[in-house]
């Protein structure tokens, strides 16, 4: 029982360890992807601005 209680825990360790490792390579880009974002946001509210 202790057995496969420890098996469950690092299978579930690894599923949710898997898309933050998969990210490393996104991350280097997160910086220009929240910039993006915010000039997004701020070109629109100068467009619907009064």
């Amino acid at each position: 029982m202790r057995k496969n209680l420890s098996m469950v825990l690092t299978l579930l360790a690894l599923v949710g360890l898997a898309p933050v490792l998969s990210a490393c390579n996104t991350t280097a880009g997160v910086g220009e992807d929240i910039s993006a974002g915010g000039h997004a946001m701020t070109n629109s509210a100068e467009k619907h601005a009064p």
